[in-house]
């Protein structure tokens, strides 16, 4: 009896130590959020409530989505550097032809998806890098932004306005949208078989290829739930901000990688978290402005903050990551 009880007793804490540093990685973005809802809490307590969460997160809907749009290209293992851009210019469409012709809106948007599935198509056919090519296409958004829309103007549509303005009981309309985003992305991509297919056209497209399935098809698919995602939050962010601009999407691009990779995500090997990049996304969102203008913090200083936000989780991982590696 005491040889078969000495290795069961070894065995919990081998168990417990092994698992900590996976679960302090994959527990990072819930407390990098926690972390900044206690700063934000410690400098103004009566932000923390219904009124303060619905005006602290107001752009958090579309920045969560724009950044659910890049987590389904860094899965693929590329990296879209036009996101920002084309919310831009969903929103100039939104705000006038969505508006004024419904039916020319529409289709524009739904041609927007469709160039984003064929821009996956060209890069892999061509085995094109995808920073190149949406850096090129984000000239082309601003471009066809400008044209449309040369100076800040235009006006949502009143269902789109009526549908941001929603008021839930008990929790924001932020916070229940970032939920819903959250769970959708998530059934789809990591819970579907189609979505493994997805996952792995990142990580190993080798076998996936070998195993029948068309690496063509999955990166157009991927782009196409990019371009999805993006068409969403132009949407979103007209109908918070009423009114469009052709400039206003530019910081999206940064926002939407540094919430993946916040959230969890990798650009090596297709590694992304649906849930954590909506996580990350929020934390940007309050960190962007409401904690940093509690904290007295000048506009001009608080790109630089968010960035040490960034860099300081990221350490981290980093750090996480060795202790797990180690035996």
């Amino acid at each position: 009896m005491t040889s078969s009880s000495a290795p069961a007793t070894r065995a919990l804490p081998m168990i417990g130590t092994g698992n900590l540093p996976r679960l302090l990685r994959t527990m990072l973005p819930a407390l990098s959020l926690a972390l900044v809802l206690v700063g934000i809490a410690w400098l103004n307590p009566r932000a923390i409530s219904y009124f303060g969460f619905t005006l602290m997160l107001n752009l958090a809907v579309p920045i969560a989505l724009a950044t659910i749009a890049q987590m389904f290209v860094i899965a693929g293992n590329d990296l879209d550097l036009s996101i920002g851009s084309f919310v831009g210019f969903v929103g100039c469409v939104t705000a006038t032809w969505l508006r004024d012709a419904p039916l020319l809106g529409i289709v524009t948007l739904l041609g927007c998806i469709a160039l984003y599935a064929a821009l996956g198509a060209l890069i892999h056919l061509r085995n094109l890098p995808s920073i190149v090519v949406t850096l090129g296409m984000s000239f082309v958004w601003q471009g066809l932004a400008i044209l449309m829309l040369p100076k800040p103007g235009g006006k949502a549509p009143d269902w789109l306005l009526e549908m941001m303005r929603v008021k839930p009981p008990l929790v924001p309309f932020p916070i229940v949208a970032a939920v819903v985003i959250a769970a959708v992305a998530y059934v789809g991509l990591m819970r579907t078989s189609y979505g493994a297919i997805l996952r792995g056209s990142g990580g190993n497209a080798v076998a996936i290829g070998r195993a029948g399935w068309s690496l063509l098809k999955a990166k157009m698919t991927l782009f196409a739930c990019a371009g999805l995602f993006g068409v969403l939050s132009g949407l979103a962010l007209i109908g918070t901000t009423t009114s469009a601009d052709a400039n206003i999407g530019n910081g999206y691009t940064m926002l939407s990688i540094a919430g993946v990779i916040l959230g969890g995500g990798e650009f090596i090997g297709g590694r992304v978290s649906p849930i954590g990049a909506v996580i990350g996304a929020l934390t940007l969102a309050l960190a962007a402005s409401p904690l940093l203008t509690f904290m007295r913090i000048p506009p001009d200083w608080q790109v630089a903050a968010n960035g040490a936000i960034l860099i300081v989780v990221l350490a981290a991982r980093v750090l996480i990551s060795r202790k797990d590696a180690q035996p």
